[in-house]
């Protein structure tokens, strides 16, 4: 799912808002004509500050070129596309490993491959319970249905991602991991987490496929838990398409996460410190990552750090230029140097004038969205009814899978967190005429609405 771009459900809830935002455009239209068409808000008939849309895209394929073409090319004339010792997927872990500031890298067919991936590792399975964030994409809650186990969610809070203080309060005998999820290029506060994951011994899984990149307090996000994972599909900050990646400090949870993405075995292990492992085979699968994948990894990779230094600088320009706006609140971030940017994310208070603010900025020509690229997962139909694709599935026959409660009652929060929260989009590619349209739009636009 594209973390930048509203699903099809949001679209037609933000469709559905404009009644409730007549009044006010009604309002605002009443002395509008008697002010200057450049001063008029585009949305009530004055001159927009841009002509064309400023749009982005996934970021990743703005920087394609011929190292890309080269490192495909390479695979081709091999005629070996098949992950092989030596081989690019090799290359490509042992080159991600050393970026991240990891011992060990796995390269898969997708995020969601590098889930079930970690599950494996963790040993997550029938009678244990997994605590998510509320707000997350469906491939985490999936992950712990389908391996048996019970998705327990927590609220999040104004960082958007999972708050530590209703986290500590889901935990129960039962809990044997928490997912952390850094979603839309934010960053979690990792030291409260772990602080509470070390407190009641429960492991830590990092889901950094929104935050490629991304680093908190020098360390990149992804080798602050136990393991991580990470997505390359599209909307990623690097792509090629599809792919993920597992990450880890730890051999053993290296050895199984290899072993169940390789049909049991570690004969295609990249980091040899292992040697021939110290555990036995076991039923696995086959998630391996292709030479092709890799190719366009390898090439995507000496570009990340361009891409994230871009897209953070261009967030710091629109912040400071807008900073100084009457009582303007940004969302939190549990560390805004190594926060990505992707959206620069301002509490409007409620849904109402979130979606008002939204609309305003579109009209004005600049790309603005909420939250977006995952899901309100307790208050989706089929997690709220427990849908499995067996009526007896283990998950939710337990006890405590019998009792436990979804929907959005139940979160209330999440749910206010994700109506108030909205702003520009940004792209690593912005001029600074670009930027100066952003601040002068959302200057526009925000002083129209602080003074209705």
């Amino acid at each position: 799912m594209n973390p930048l771009q509203p699903t099809r459900r949001e679209f037609l809830e933000s469709l559905g808002a404009l009644g409730a935002g007549a009044a006010w455009l009604a309002s605002r239209k009443l002395g509008a004509e008697e002010k200057p068409a450049e001063e008029r808000l585009a949305i009530e008939g004055g001159q927009p500050v841009r002509k064309h849309q400023l749009g982005t895209g996934p970021y990743g394929p703005q920087y394609y070129d011929d190292e890309e073409k080269r490192e495909l090319i390479e695979v081709i004339d091999s005629r070996n596309p098949f992950r092989h010792a030596g081989g690019k997927v090799a290359q490509f872990e042992r080159e991600y490993a050393k970026y991240l500031g990891a011992k060990y890298v796995i390269g898969v067919t997708s995020g969601t491959t590098a889930l079930y991936a970690a599950m494996a590792a963790l040993e997550i399975g029938p009678g244990d319970e997994v605590i998510c964030p509320a707000w997350n994409w469906y491939a985490d809650y999936d992950a712990i249905v389908l391996c048996g186990a019970l998705p327990v969610f927590a609220e999040i809070d104004d960082s958007l991602g999972i708050d530590p203080e209703d986290l500590e309060r889901r935990i129960t005998p039962r809990t044997k991991a928490i997912i952390v999820a850094h979603l839309q290029g934010g960053i979690c506060d990792m030291d409260r987490i772990m602080a509470i994951a070390r407190k009641h011994k429960i492991r830590v899984l990092e889901d950094l496929a929104q935050c490629v990149g991304g680093k908190y307090k020098g360390k990149h996000v992804g080798t602050i838990g136990d393991i991580g994972i990470n997505s390359f599909q599209l909307s990623k900050t690097i792509t090629s398409g599809e792919g993920g990646a597992v990450i880890t400090n730890d051999p053993v949870l290296y050895e199984r996460a290899f072993r169940f993405h390789d049909v049991g075995g570690i004969d295609r292990c990249f980091n040899e410190t292992i040697g021939r492992g110290v555990l036995s085979s076991f039923a696995s699968c086959n998630f391996r990552m292709s030479e092709l994948t890799a190719a366009v990894l390898r090439a995507q990779l000496r570009k990340l750090d361009t891409i994230c230094n871009n897209l953070r600088a261009n967030a710091r320009k629109v912040k400071e230029g807008i900073q100084d706006l009457p009582g303007i609140k940004f969302r939190k971030t549990g560390c805004p140097e190594g926060d990505l940017g992707y959206v620069v994310m301002i509490d409007m208070g409620n849904r109402q004038r979130r979606d008002q603010f939204l609309r305003a900025l579109r009209a004005e020509g600049i790309s603005a969205i909420g939250p977006a690229g995952s899901v309100f997962l307790p208050a989706d139909a089929r997690v709220e009814q427990k849908r499995t694709i067996h009526p007896d599935w283990p998950s939710f026959k337990s006890q405590w899978g019998q009792q436990i409660q979804y929907g959005a009652a139940a979160f209330p929060r999440t749910a206010d967190m994700l109506n108030r929260f909205g702003g520009p989009v940004i792209g690593p590619k912005y001029t600074d005429d670009d930027l100066a349209d952003i601040i002068k739009a959302v200057r526009k636009v925000y002083l129209a609405m602080h003074k209705a």
